[in-house]
C-alpha cells in the first residue's frame, strides 16, 4: 500500500504524477498484477479526488497513479449533494486519506450552461437543471467580484466547492483544523494536461495569481 503520512506528502505525490503526465513520461505505477493482489483485501488511498465527470478528466491517467491510490468521486460540474459529501467523508474518516482534491477544468459544460442560463434565462430540462442551478451561485459570486473571464469563473466555482465541503462537513473541517487533512482545489487544462492550484486549505502552498 502507499504509505503517506501527511497532507503535504500526499499533495506532492499527486502533483508529481501530473508533471509526469504533462511531460509525456508516465510511469503507470501500481497497475500490475502484484498491485491488484495487494489491494484486493483492503484499500489505503492517499487522496480523495472529487472531480467533474467529464470524460477527459480520467483521474488515474492525468495524475499517473494506479489501483488503490485515489478514492474518486465525480459528478457533472463537481456539484456536491449529500451522497457526494458522504462518499468524501468515507474516504477521509474510514480510509484515512490525508488529502481531498476538488478538480475542475476549462471548457466545463456545466459552468458554460450556468453562464448561458443567467444571460438568456434558458435552463436545461430534467435533472440537468439541478446541476446547472448548483453551479449558478459560483457564477454570480464571480461576477459580483468582477471576475468575468471563463478562467476566473471556473476558479471561483472550484474555490466555492472547496469552501462548501468544509462548511457542510464537520468531519472534514475538524481534520483540517487539527492538521490531519488538506483540501485543495485544482483547475485542469485540457490542452496541456496540467493541473493548476486554485485553492488550498490545510497546507501552505502558493496559488498562482492571475496574469
Amino acid at each position: 500500500m502507499t504509505e503517506t503520512q501527511t497532507p503535504r506528502e500526499a499533495f506532492a505525490l499527486l502533483m508529481a504524477g501530473n508533471q509526469r503526465f504533462v511531460s509525456g513520461t508516465p510511469e503507470h505505477p501500481n497497475q500490475d498484477a502484484t498491485r491488484r493482489t495487494e489491494t484486493a483485501p483492503s484499500q489505503q488511498p492517499f487522496a480523495v479526488l472529487f472531480g467533474c465527470s467529464d470524460s477527459r478528466l480520467a483521474a488515474e491517467i492525468i495524475f499517473d497513479r494506479g489501483l488503490g491510490d485515489l478514492f474518486v468521486v465525480r459528478t457533472a460540474g463537481h456539484v456536491a449533494g449529500t451522497e457526494v459529501l458522504g462518499s468524501i467523508e468515507f474516504g477521509v474518516s474510514v480510509l484515512n486519506a490525508p488529502l481531498v482534491v476538488v478538480l475542475g477544468h476549462d471548457s466545463c459544460g456545466a459552468v458554460a450552461a450556468a453562464c448561458s442560463a443567467l444571460e438568456d434565462g434558458r435552463t436545461p430540462g430534467g435533472f440537468v437543471r439541478d446541476v446547472v442551478e448548483r453551479v449558478t451561485p459560483s457564477v454570480l459570486a464571480a461576477r459580483a467580484a468582477g471576475r468575468e473571464t471563463a478562467e476566473e469563473i471556473l476558479a471561483e466555482h472550484i474555490e466555492n466547492t472547496v469552501d462548501l465541503l468544509l462548511e457542510r462537513s464537520r468531519v472534514l473541517a475538524e481534520r483540517v483544523a487539527d492538521g490531519r487533512l488538506a483540501v485543495v482545489g485544482l483547475s485542469y487544462r485540457l490542452a496541456d494536461g496540467s493541473a493548476q492550484l486554485v485553492a488550498t486549505r490545510g497546507i501552505d502552498a502558493a496559488v498562482p495569481t492571475a496574469s
